[in-house]
Protein backbone atom coordinates (compact mmCIF):
# COMPACT_ATOMS: atom_id res chain seq x y z
CA UNK A 1 0.00 0.00 0.00
CA UNK A 2 1.20 3.66 -0.90
CA UNK A 3 0.97 6.22 1.62
CA UNK A 4 0.11 9.78 0.71
CA UNK A 5 0.62 11.93 4.03
CA UNK A 6 -1.48 13.97 5.05
CA UNK A 7 -0.17 16.09 7.75
CA UNK A 8 0.80 19.27 6.22
CA UNK A 9 -2.85 20.33 6.66
CA UNK A 10 -3.98 23.45 7.13
CA UNK A 11 -6.37 22.62 10.08
CA UNK A 12 -3.32 21.66 11.98
CA UNK A 13 -2.48 24.70 14.23
CA UNK A 14 1.16 24.71 14.17
CA UNK A 15 1.02 24.75 9.79
CA UNK A 16 -1.87 26.75 9.72
CA UNK A 17 -0.55 29.67 11.11
CA UNK A 18 3.20 28.70 8.87
CA UNK A 19 0.35 29.40 6.43
CA UNK A 20 -0.87 32.44 7.25
CA UNK A 21 2.48 34.13 8.03
CA UNK A 22 4.18 32.40 4.96
CA UNK A 23 6.49 30.75 8.13
CA UNK A 24 8.85 28.34 5.71
CA UNK A 25 10.51 26.76 9.17
CA UNK A 26 7.79 24.74 10.16
CA UNK A 27 6.93 23.44 6.79
CA UNK A 28 9.88 22.45 5.74
CA UNK A 29 10.54 20.87 9.08
CA UNK A 30 7.11 18.75 8.57
CA UNK A 31 8.21 18.07 5.44
CA UNK A 32 11.11 16.42 6.30
CA UNK A 33 9.48 14.39 8.91
CA UNK A 34 6.83 12.99 6.45
CA UNK A 35 10.17 12.21 4.19
CA UNK A 36 11.82 10.34 7.30
CA UNK A 37 8.50 8.38 7.73
CA UNK A 38 8.76 6.92 4.21
CA UNK A 39 5.86 8.60 2.71
CA UNK A 40 5.31 8.25 -0.85
CA UNK A 41 4.04 11.56 -1.91
CA UNK A 42 3.14 14.76 0.65
CA UNK A 43 -0.42 16.23 0.95
CA UNK A 44 -0.55 19.89 0.79
CA UNK A 45 -3.70 21.11 1.97
CA UNK A 46 -4.70 24.74 1.96
CA UNK A 47 -8.09 24.40 2.65
CA UNK A 48 -10.00 26.85 0.30
CA UNK A 49 -7.39 29.48 0.25
CA UNK A 50 -9.77 32.22 -0.46
CA UNK A 51 -6.95 35.28 0.24
CA UNK A 52 -3.67 35.38 -1.36
CA UNK A 53 -4.75 31.31 -2.64
CA UNK A 54 -2.17 31.48 -5.54
CA UNK A 55 0.73 32.94 -3.99
CA UNK A 56 0.52 30.74 -1.11
CA UNK A 57 0.02 27.87 -2.93
CA UNK A 58 3.20 28.61 -4.82
CA UNK A 59 5.24 29.78 -1.47
CA UNK A 60 4.59 26.60 0.10
CA UNK A 61 5.47 24.03 -2.80
CA UNK A 62 8.59 25.72 -3.20
CA UNK A 63 9.47 25.54 0.52
CA UNK A 64 8.79 22.21 0.63
CA UNK A 65 10.88 20.55 -2.52
CA UNK A 66 13.46 23.24 -1.25
CA UNK A 67 13.32 21.12 1.94
CA UNK A 68 13.32 17.68 0.70
CA UNK A 69 14.16 17.67 -3.12
CA UNK A 70 11.57 16.51 -6.21
CA UNK A 71 11.91 12.93 -5.51
CA UNK A 72 8.61 12.98 -3.03
CA UNK A 73 6.03 14.09 -5.32
CA UNK A 74 3.23 16.33 -3.83
CA UNK A 75 -0.44 15.83 -3.97
CA UNK A 76 -1.89 19.35 -3.98
CA UNK A 77 -5.24 20.01 -2.05
CA UNK A 78 -7.16 23.53 -2.18
CA UNK A 79 -10.50 24.22 -3.88
CA UNK A 80 -9.02 27.03 -5.41
CA UNK A 81 -8.05 26.69 -9.11
CA UNK A 82 -5.88 29.22 -9.36
CA UNK A 83 -4.26 28.79 -6.62
CA UNK A 84 -4.06 24.74 -7.77
CA UNK A 85 -2.59 26.12 -11.08
CA UNK A 86 0.10 28.20 -9.44
CA UNK A 87 1.25 25.28 -7.53
CA UNK A 88 1.66 23.16 -10.73
CA UNK A 89 3.48 25.88 -12.24
CA UNK A 90 5.95 25.74 -9.35
CA UNK A 91 6.00 21.85 -8.42
CA UNK A 92 8.98 20.13 -10.16
CA UNK A 93 8.13 17.00 -11.24
CA UNK A 94 4.60 15.06 -11.86
CA UNK A 95 2.09 16.19 -9.35
CA UNK A 96 -1.19 14.91 -8.04
CA UNK A 97 -4.51 17.37 -8.16
CA UNK A 98 -6.61 16.63 -4.89
CA UNK A 99 -9.10 16.14 -6.04
CA UNK A 100 -11.53 16.93 -8.97
CA UNK A 101 -15.14 16.57 -8.21
CA UNK A 102 -17.47 14.88 -10.02
CA UNK A 103 -19.60 18.51 -10.93
CA UNK A 104 -19.57 19.37 -14.29
CA UNK A 105 -18.35 23.17 -13.37
CA UNK A 106 -15.69 21.74 -11.19
CA UNK A 107 -14.37 18.99 -13.63
CA UNK A 108 -15.22 21.08 -16.42
CA UNK A 109 -12.19 24.21 -15.24
CA UNK A 110 -9.92 21.42 -13.49
CA UNK A 111 -9.42 18.43 -15.72
CA UNK A 112 -7.74 20.60 -18.53
CA UNK A 113 -5.01 21.69 -15.52
CA UNK A 114 -4.35 17.93 -15.52
CA UNK A 115 -3.84 18.23 -19.33
CA UNK A 116 -2.22 21.17 -19.25
CA UNK A 117 0.63 20.28 -16.87
CA UNK A 118 0.26 16.69 -17.31
CA UNK A 119 -0.44 15.77 -13.70
CA UNK A 120 -2.18 12.86 -12.32
CA UNK A 121 -5.41 13.67 -10.59
CA UNK A 122 -7.55 12.37 -7.75
CA UNK A 123 -11.22 11.65 -9.76
CA UNK A 124 -13.92 12.36 -6.42
CA UNK A 125 -17.00 10.64 -6.25
CA UNK A 126 -18.50 13.51 -4.97
CA UNK A 127 -21.72 14.65 -7.68
CA UNK A 128 -24.31 17.16 -7.63
CA UNK A 129 -26.22 15.83 -5.10
CA UNK A 130 -23.18 14.82 -2.75
CA UNK A 131 -22.30 11.79 -1.07
CA UNK A 132 -23.64 8.57 -3.40
CA UNK A 133 -25.95 6.29 -1.20
CA UNK A 134 -24.13 3.07 -2.54
CA UNK A 135 -21.87 1.66 -5.06
CA UNK A 136 -23.70 2.06 -7.89
CA UNK A 137 -24.16 5.30 -7.86
CA UNK A 138 -20.35 5.82 -7.22
CA UNK A 139 -19.83 3.59 -10.69
CA UNK A 140 -22.16 5.71 -12.45
CA UNK A 141 -20.81 9.31 -11.16
CA UNK A 142 -16.98 7.20 -11.77
CA UNK A 143 -18.31 6.58 -15.46
CA UNK A 144 -19.04 10.54 -16.30
CA UNK A 145 -16.20 11.72 -14.92
CA UNK A 146 -13.36 9.28 -16.37
CA UNK A 147 -14.91 9.57 -19.30
CA UNK A 148 -14.57 13.31 -19.29
CA UNK A 149 -11.08 13.22 -17.97
CA UNK A 150 -9.95 10.70 -20.70
CA UNK A 151 -11.80 12.80 -23.65
CA UNK A 152 -9.94 15.10 -22.56
CA UNK A 153 -6.85 13.35 -22.80
CA UNK A 154 -6.13 12.46 -19.19
CA UNK A 155 -5.10 8.71 -19.55
CA UNK A 156 -6.26 5.97 -17.10
CA UNK A 157 -2.78 5.54 -15.52
CA UNK A 158 -2.90 9.22 -14.66
CA UNK A 159 -6.21 8.57 -12.47
CA UNK A 160 -6.90 8.11 -8.85
CA UNK A 161 -10.48 7.33 -7.60
CA UNK A 162 -11.78 7.95 -4.49
CA UNK A 163 -14.65 6.44 -3.82
CA UNK A 164 -15.13 8.55 -0.49
CA UNK A 165 -14.94 7.13 3.10
CA UNK A 166 -17.35 7.97 5.69
CA UNK A 167 -16.88 7.58 9.84
CA UNK A 168 -18.20 4.25 10.89
CA UNK A 169 -19.88 5.32 13.66
CA UNK A 170 -22.30 7.27 11.90
CA UNK A 171 -22.54 5.91 8.60
CA UNK A 172 -21.32 1.75 8.84
CA UNK A 173 -23.48 0.98 5.90
CA UNK A 174 -20.87 3.04 4.12
CA UNK A 175 -17.99 1.30 4.94
CA UNK A 176 -18.96 -1.44 2.96
CA UNK A 177 -20.27 -0.04 -0.36
CA UNK A 178 -17.07 1.72 -0.84
CA UNK A 179 -15.20 -1.62 -0.45
CA UNK A 180 -17.92 -3.05 -2.69
CA UNK A 181 -16.97 0.00 -5.20
CA UNK A 182 -13.74 -0.73 -5.01
CA UNK A 183 -13.72 -4.26 -6.01
CA UNK A 184 -16.00 -2.93 -9.38
CA UNK A 185 -13.82 0.10 -10.25
CA UNK A 186 -10.59 -2.12 -11.19
CA UNK A 187 -12.67 -4.55 -13.38
CA UNK A 188 -14.62 -1.40 -15.14
CA UNK A 189 -11.98 0.88 -15.40
CA UNK A 190 -8.39 -0.57 -16.13
CA UNK A 191 -5.27 1.24 -15.64
CA UNK A 192 -7.24 3.42 -13.03
CA UNK A 193 -5.34 3.98 -9.70
CA UNK A 194 -7.26 4.68 -5.95
CA UNK A 195 -6.86 6.09 -2.98
CA UNK A 196 -8.89 7.71 -0.14
CA UNK A 197 -9.10 9.80 3.21
CA UNK A 198 -8.22 6.51 5.26
CA UNK A 199 -8.88 8.85 8.58
CA UNK A 200 -12.40 9.87 7.83
CA UNK A 201 -13.37 6.28 8.80
CA UNK A 202 -12.25 7.02 12.56
CA UNK A 203 -13.61 10.70 12.21
CA UNK A 204 -15.80 10.92 15.64
CA UNK A 205 -14.69 8.21 17.92
CA UNK A 206 -12.53 8.93 20.37
CA UNK A 207 -8.92 9.63 19.90
CA UNK A 208 -7.30 6.62 21.27
CA UNK A 209 -9.62 4.44 18.94
CA UNK A 210 -8.56 6.01 15.68
CA UNK A 211 -5.53 4.42 14.66
CA UNK A 212 -7.45 0.58 14.78
CA UNK A 213 -10.16 1.99 12.65
CA UNK A 214 -7.77 3.27 10.09
CA UNK A 215 -5.22 0.58 10.37
CA UNK A 216 -7.97 -2.08 9.68
CA UNK A 217 -10.20 -0.35 7.09
CA UNK A 218 -6.71 0.39 5.10
CA UNK A 219 -6.06 -3.67 4.92
CA UNK A 220 -9.55 -4.28 4.03
CA UNK A 221 -9.43 -1.92 1.44
CA UNK A 222 -6.08 -3.10 0.24
CA UNK A 223 -7.45 -6.46 0.10
CA UNK A 224 -10.28 -4.96 -2.54
CA UNK A 225 -7.79 -3.30 -4.66
CA UNK A 226 -7.22 -0.01 -2.92
CA UNK A 227 -3.76 1.51 -4.15
CA UNK A 228 -2.89 3.85 -1.68
CA UNK A 229 -4.32 6.35 0.99
CA UNK A 230 -4.11 9.51 2.24
CA UNK A 231 -3.28 8.60 6.05
CA UNK A 232 -1.35 10.26 8.99
CA UNK A 233 2.29 10.25 8.46
CA UNK A 234 2.82 9.23 12.20
CA UNK A 235 1.23 6.39 12.54
CA UNK A 236 4.21 3.68 12.55
CA UNK A 237 1.93 1.04 12.84
CA UNK A 238 -0.37 1.78 10.10
CA UNK A 239 2.67 2.45 7.98
CA UNK A 240 4.38 -0.70 9.35
CA UNK A 241 1.25 -2.61 8.07
CA UNK A 242 1.62 -0.93 4.74
CA UNK A 243 4.66 -1.72 4.18
CA UNK A 244 4.12 -5.87 5.16
CA UNK A 245 5.95 -6.05 8.21
CA UNK A 246 2.88 -7.09 10.44
CA UNK A 247 1.33 -10.21 8.14
CA UNK A 248 -0.19 -11.67 11.23
CA UNK A 249 -2.41 -8.26 11.27
CA UNK A 250 -3.24 -9.00 7.72
CA UNK A 251 -3.81 -12.41 8.21
CA UNK A 252 -6.52 -12.29 11.58
CA UNK A 253 -8.54 -9.47 9.03
CA UNK A 254 -8.45 -11.39 6.65
CA UNK A 255 -10.15 -13.90 8.27
CA UNK A 256 -12.81 -12.01 9.80
CA UNK A 257 -13.36 -10.58 6.37
CA UNK A 258 -13.53 -14.04 4.86
CA UNK A 259 -15.69 -15.24 7.79
CA UNK A 260 -13.51 -18.02 9.25
CA UNK A 261 -13.59 -19.16 12.48
CA UNK A 262 -11.73 -17.60 15.03
CA UNK A 263 -10.14 -18.49 18.65
CA UNK A 264 -9.92 -15.60 20.27
CA UNK A 265 -8.61 -17.18 23.33
CA UNK A 266 -5.32 -18.20 21.41
CA UNK A 267 -4.89 -14.38 19.84
CA UNK A 268 -3.00 -11.84 22.00
CA UNK A 269 -4.81 -8.84 23.39
CA UNK A 270 -3.62 -6.93 20.54
CA UNK A 271 -4.92 -9.37 17.52
CA UNK A 272 -8.52 -9.60 19.66
CA UNK A 273 -8.71 -5.85 19.06
CA UNK A 274 -7.71 -5.94 15.10
CA UNK A 275 -10.83 -8.63 15.42
CA UNK A 276 -13.14 -6.90 17.17
CA UNK A 277 -12.68 -4.13 15.02
CA UNK A 278 -13.17 -5.78 11.67
CA UNK A 279 -16.16 -7.14 12.77
CA UNK A 280 -17.41 -3.22 13.69
CA UNK A 281 -16.11 -2.19 10.34
CA UNK A 282 -18.20 -4.84 8.64
CA UNK A 283 -21.27 -4.31 10.68
CA UNK A 284 -21.09 -7.63 12.65
CA UNK A 285 -21.00 -6.05 15.52
CA UNK A 286 -23.01 -2.80 16.21
CA UNK A 287 -20.94 0.24 16.96
CA UNK A 288 -19.97 1.88 20.28
CA UNK A 289 -17.07 3.40 21.56
CA UNK A 290 -16.90 0.52 24.03
CA UNK A 291 -16.17 -2.69 21.26
CA UNK A 292 -12.38 -2.75 22.13
CA UNK A 293 -13.86 -3.83 26.12
CA UNK A 294 -16.51 -5.95 24.90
Amino acid sequence: MLLIGENLNVINTIIGRAFKEKDPGPIAEEAKRQKEKGMDWIDINLGPARKGGPELMEFVVKTVQEAIGDEIPLCLDTSNIEAMEAGLIAHKGKAIINSIMCRPERYEKMIPLAVKYKANMIALMWGPDGLPRDENERMALSAELLYAANEAGVPNEDIFVDGIVTPVNIQQPQALSLMAYQEMVGEMFPGVKSTCGLSNISNGPPDHLRPILNQTYMVMLERKGMYSVISDAYDDQLTAIARGKRPDVVEVIHKVMDEEPIEMGALSKELQDYVKTARVILGQSLYSDSWLEL
